[in-house]
């Protein structure tokens, strides 16, 4: 590629519904400017920007992808983005760097779920954008009708500014509401065709709602519309681009990827009115001082960069996408990183198309780009000039909401999982990993099923190693419910010396939520000598976590040591410590009882689905403790046990048809149902029979 000035870069993004043509989108772009030679295709996994085995194999989108491509003296790079759901963590930094977006949507299937969190993504992260109806050229396609759910949605600021041409039902061609020409294509040839007097019409009309939009933008354009009652076509062109640029319009443009009809015009929108990076200015802190800093997007200004996404690969290594906002990059440049306070040595600098990296000599400010195997930098740190040093606000990801537990398939592989989960986890933020300390499992979480199922493929295939999904434990507490009064007696005769040890306790459950576990020493007379009484509290601290009905955690439990007896020559601390656990199993008569962890949670639902979460939440055994009006809907507020949540993420996207969403937080622990509880004593009864009998 030849070199560009900051004002003749381009960089967009394509967001929308899973399965609406974004990466073919992305393809047909690639293929008409010339970049690449043949046009591949999604089902034969063939696009560029598919390139994963787990996308090829699955024909969907999983990772944010580049592609590259010149077109108009001006080079354009897509960052094409999955748009099924268990992935959206993967648009968090692209769409932070993205100057602006294509929110593709099918022509056929109209407004869904995607498009509408398109929309709003692009919204409130100030990201203008603009709207291709696709597949246009599939039966039932309705351009018509999507406008007017579009319209219905967002309002006057939906502008159609490339309509189709349909004849017999067929996409024959489309034409430019500016222009008022009709334009068909073959292979890469675009021809003029002429405009039917029913598309003539609506073009006309069109164009007067347009020059009306586009005047209500600027106080000179008004004028002149007030004065003279219309535009010429190179005003509203500048009435365009300022409402784009401040979201007050949307404009609509209509095209068939796979036919690559309409897709030239698409790129001429792109290059003649959508934002770049010029006029920008980023915001971030000065490290060292604490100040706030600006630096626009002008190669005279200080370096300043930011990783919008990391590739783990164990055969490349590490690459680190970046996006430059100031400055100029090269190869030979020092960088440093304010978010570890390393520095990093540059390196090669590569332009990414897909997974094809291609070495450039510099980047500017505006530009994208990938660097290889930074040591101590991950995705949304900042690079920037160690003497003029600035760091930008980090990425906020969505939190993982669905959580399972990760078993090896061969014994001993555990720690080949863990190295390779957190080599996949510098690549995506949006899952993590947790050794737990009460069930002694590798718990993952996770956007969703989906999400977990492809990154177990991904470990597989990259670091060879083998694991499966497990449904985690729930870390369940044992407590008592009433005091006791128990003896605990150890005596041994063997030859020699013997084992003595004899204690009484007295066990109480603690009420107000204190401490977990309590000892008190009320002994006295020497009954049980001072150098034996820790040795008691050790045999019950030790013997706590194995419980007594179930072996789950014993908590909530005082324990009184007050009397006992011993042997001058035949006790030990050993003796004294069995002897303190033979008197804590006797906790089995004083009222012992499970206890669940219970979770907050709080859902957001759009109204029409209230009902259903509501009878949903009381068959998990969750109690409603309240609810909000929200921006968009409702938020309901419940207290609900963990063993009923572990796939609610699933289910509530199956409920609300994945407009809902929701969080969860630890409250307290509660006591478990006797129906239910008695289910989980006879398990763990199962389970170490099972393990005795291994």
């Amino acid at each position: 590629m030849k070199d560009y000035t900051t004002a003749n870069l381009h960089n967009v993004a394509l967001i929308g519904h899973g399965g609406d043509g974004k990466t073919s989108l992305a393809e047909a772009m690639l293929y008409l400017s010339g970049s690449i030679e043949r046009m591949g295709k999604t089902a034969d996994g063939t696009t560029t920007t598919d390139y994963d085995p787990e996308e090829i194999k699955r024909t969907i989108s999983i990772s944010a992808a580049l592609a590259p491509f010149e077109w108009k003296d001006k080079k354009v790079t897509v960052i094409d983005l999955p748009g099924y759901f268990d992935f959206m963590g993967e648009l968090t930094g692209p769409m932070k760097i993205a100057d602006c977006a294509l929110i593709v949507m099918s022509a056929v299937a109209g407004m869904e779920v995607g498009t509408e969190k398109a929309m709003k993504m692009s919204s409130k992260g100030g990201v203008p954008h603009m709207i291709v109806i696709n597949q246009m050229d599939r039966e039932n396609a309705n351009f018509d009708k999507c406008l007017e759910e579009l319209k219905e949605k967002y309002g006057s600021a939906v502008a159609p500014i490339i309509v189709p041409i349909m004849d017999k039902g067929a996409f024959a061609g489309y034409a430019n509401v500016l222009t008022g020409k009709g334009f068909t294509v073959k292979g890469k040839t675009v021809s003029e065709m002429a405009v039917p007097a029913g598309v003539a019409d609506q073009l006309a009309s069109y164009k007067e709602e347009l020059s009306e939009t586009a005047a209500g933008v600027d106080e000179e354009l008004m004028e002149k519309f007030f004065e003279e009652g219309e535009l010429s076509d190179e005003e509203i062109q500048k009435g365009l681009r300022l409402g784009i640029g401040d979201a007050s319009i949307v404009p609509v443009v209509c095209c068939s990827a796979v036919t690559g009809m309409g897709v030239s015009a698409i790129m001429d929108m792109i290059c003649d009115v959508m934002p770049n990076s010029v006029g920008k200015e980023y915001t971030g802190v000065n490290p060292k001082t604490g100040d706030t800093e600006t630096r626009k997007a002008d190669v005279s200004e200080p370096f300043s960069a930011q990783v919008f996404k990391t590739v783990a690969d164990p055969f490349v290594g590490k690459l680190s996408l970046i996006k430059v906002f100031s400055g100029v990059l090269t190869g030979d440049m020092t960088l440093y990183n304010p978010n570890s306070e390393k520095n990093e040595k540059a390196g090669t600098v590569y332009m990414m198309r897909g997974k094809k990296q291609t070495a450039v000599d510099k980047l500017i400010a505006g530009d994208i780009g990938a660097l290889a195997k930074l040591q101590n930098t991950a995705t949304g740190n900042t690079l920037c000039d160690a003497a003029k040093p600035i760091k930008y606000e980090e990425f906020k990801f969505p939190k993982p909401v669905i959580s399972l537990a990760v078993v090896a398939k061969k014994q001993g592989e555990e720690d080949k999982i863990a190295t390779g989960l957190n080599k996949l986890m510098e690549e995506d933020p949006t899952f993590s990993i947790e050794k737990t300390t009460d069930t002694k499992e590798m718990v993952m979480s996770a956007q969703g099923e989906l999400q977990l199922e492809v990154l177990i493929k991904k470990l597989q295939a990259k670091f060879g190693a083998e694991a499966s999904f497990a449904d985690p434990k729930i870390p369940y507490r044992e407590t008592i419910r009433k005091s006791i009064k128990a003896e605990g007696r150890h005596k041994k005769q063997s030859g020699g010396h013997g084992q003595f040890g004899h204690c009484w306790v007295e066990f109480e459950p603690i009420f107000d939520g204190g401490e977990e576990f309590e000892f008190v020493d009320k002994v006295v007379g020497g009954v049980v000598p001072r150098s034996f009484i820790p040795a008691v509290e050790k045999g019950l601290r030790e013997n706590l976590p194995k419980g007594i009905i179930a072996g789950y955690p014993i908590v909530n439990l005082r324990a009184t040591l007050y009397d006992g007896s011993y042997h001058p020559v035949d006790s030990s601390e050993m003796a004294f410590k069995i002897a303190a656990r033979l008197a804590l199993k006797k906790c089995v008569d004083a009222s012992p009882v499970l206890l669940e962890p219970v979770y907050s949670a709080k859902i957001t639902v759009p109204d029409e689905y209230m009902g259903d979460i509501m009878g949903d939440m009381n068959r998990r055994r969750g109690r409603v403790m309240g609810m909000n009006p929200v921006e968009d809907g409702q938020e309901v507020e419940a207290e609900v046990p963990l063993s009923e949540m572990f796939k609610y993420a699933t289910d509530l996207r199956s409920m609300t048809q994945a407009r809902g969403s929701f969080t969860m937080e630890f409250v307290r622990y509660e006591e478990v149902p006797q129906n239910i509880a008695q289910k989980i004593i006879e398990n763990a009864a199962k389970n170490k029979v099972d393990e005795d009998d291994d």
